[in-house]
C-alpha cells in the first residue's frame, strides 16, 4: 500500500451527467453485456438486406460481462448494428498473447471492412499486424498506432477522474450515509488500478488531483493489482484501504473492480465505478456505488464504424475525446446518487464548466500531482 502527499489546491467538487454524443450512442448504462465467452459471430446486420459493412472486434482481456470497458465497447458495436445495418464478429482473448492471433485471423480473411482493437494492451500487436495487412482498416481504443490504416481513439480520462476525485474529497470530510455505506470521520479515500502504466496513471492522477482540489488534507491511498480480471485481488486491495480509514475507493481496473464493490459492501463504505454507469451494470452493488466515471468507448467504436460505412475512415489520425467532446463524464449512482448533498452537486457543474473552459489544468502523471 502506498501513501502519497500531493500539491494543494482550492476548489470544489463535481460530477456532471452526460447526454448522448452527436452521431453516437446515447446510453450510459444498460445490462452487463454478454456473460458468455464464445468467439462466435454476432448478427447479420441491423436491418434487412445485405450488411453495409462487416466488422471484426477484438476485446480486451477480461471478456464480456465485465460491466465496464468491454461491455461499453460492445454497446457501441450493437448500436452500430442496429442503426447502421452492419454485421460483426467478436473475439474475446483470455491473455495478451492472443491479441496478435485474433487480429491476424480477422485481417487475413479479407472479409472485414474494419477490425476494432479494444484496449491499450493491443498496441504492440497491432503495430506489427497493421503493416502486414495494408489494405485492412483497423481502429484502436486507448492508444495511438502510427500507421495509415489505423484510426486511433484516446480519451482524457484524467478530466472525468478529476470530477469524481473532487466528489470523493468533499464527501469524505463530512458525515454522510446512503444505502449500505457511511463515512467514518477519517478524511481518507483510495484508488485501485488494474495494470500500472501511463493509461491507468491518467485515472490515478486525475482522481488524486480532484481530491486535493476539494481538500488538500484528505489522504489518498493507491494500490495496483496488476490484472484487469482479478476480482479477489481487487477486493483484497480495497479492504486494506477501508481498514486504513478510506471512506470511498475509486477503481480503474476492469473486472477487478467488481472486488472493490464487494469490499465496499463488506466494509459498509462507498465505491466509484468506471467506464459505464456501474450502478446499472453491477446493480447488485448499487447501494454502495456513489458515481461512475463514464468513458465513452462506445462512442469511439460507433464513430469508427460510422466513418467506415460512410467512406470517411480516419486512417493515420488520432481522435481525442474529453469532457468538451462528451467522451468522458461523471454520473451519479442510480440508487444512492440522489442522496449526495445538493451543495456537492451544485459545485459539480461549476467545476465541470471550469474544466471544459480550460480554467483548470489536470495532470496526467501521478508524479505531477
Amino acid at each position: 500500500m502506498e501513501r502519497r502527499d500531493f500539491l494543494t489546491g482550492a476548489g470544489i467538487v463535481a460530477a456532471a451527467g452526460l447526454a448522448g454524443c452527436t452521431g453516437g450512442p446515447t446510453g450510459d448504462g444498460g445490462s452487463g453485456g454478454d456473460n458468455g465467452s464464445g468467439n462466435d459471430s454476432n448478427g447479420t446486420g441491423g436491418g434487412s438486406g445485405e450488411a453495409e459493412a462487416n466488422i471484426g472486434i477484438v476485446y480486451a482481456t477480461g471478456g464480456l460481462g465485465d460491466g465496464s470497458f468491454n461491455d461499453q465497447a460492445r454497446q457501441g458495436i450493437k448500436q452500430a448494428e442496429e442503426e447502421l445495418n452492419i454485421a460483426y464478429e467478436q473475439r474475446q482473448p483470455d491473455e495478451v498473447s492472443q491479441f496478435s492471433t485474433f487480429q491476424q485471423e480477422l485481417a487475413s480473411s479479407g472479409e472485414y471492412d474494419l477490425v476494432c482493437c479494444i484496449g491499450f494492451l493491443q498496441k504492440d500487436s497491432l503495430s506489427e499486424t497493421a503493416p502486414q495487412y495494408p489494405e485492412q482498416s483497423f481502429m484502436i481504443v486507448d492508444e495511438s498506432v502510427d500507421a495509415e490504416n489505423v484510426a486511433s481513439y484516446v480519451f482524457r480520462e484524467e478530466e472525468g477522474s478529476f470530477l469524481v476525485g473532487q466528489m470523493a474529497g468533499l464527501l469524505t470530510t463530512r458525515e454522510f450515509s446512503a444505502g449500505a455505506g457511511e463515512t467514518n470521520g477519517d478524511p481518507t479515500v483510495g484508488f485501485v488500478g488494474g495494470v500500472e502504466g501511463s493509461l491507468i496513471g491518467r485515472f490515478e492522477a486525475g482522481f488524486e488531483a480532484g481530491v486535493k482540489n476539494a481538500d488538500p488534507d484528505v489522504e489518498v491511498l493507491t494500490s495496483y493489482v496488476g490484472d484487469f480480471n482479478n476480482p479477489s485481488g481487487g477486493k483484497e486491495a480495497a479492504l486494506a484501504m477501508y481498514n486504513q480509514g478510506a471512506d470511498i475507493v475509486y477503481h480503474a481496473a476492469g473486472n477487478t473492480g467488481t472486488g472493490v464493490f464487494q469490499a465496499a459492501q463488506e466494509a459498509g463504505r462507498f465505491a466509484i465505478g468506471v467506464d459505464r454507469d456501474q450502478s446499472v451494470t453491477k446493480e447488485g452493488y448499487a447501494d454502495v456505488i456513489l458515481a461512475s466515471m463514464v468513458k465513452r468507448v462506445d462512442t469511439a467504436v460507433y464513430n469508427s464504424v460510422e466513418a467506415t460505412v460512410s467512406g470517411e475512415f480516419a486512417g493515420g489520425e488520432t481522435t481525442t475525446l474529453g469532457l468538451e467532446q462528451e467522451g468522458v463524464a461523471a454520473v451519479y449512482g442510480q440508487q444512492i446518487g440522489g442522496d449526495i448533498p445538493s451543495a456537492v452537486k451544485d459545485s459539480v457543474e461549476q467545476v465541470r464548466e471550469q474544466l471544459v473552459g480550460g480554467e483548470i489544468e489536470v495532470p496526467t502523471d501521478p508524479s505531477q500531482v
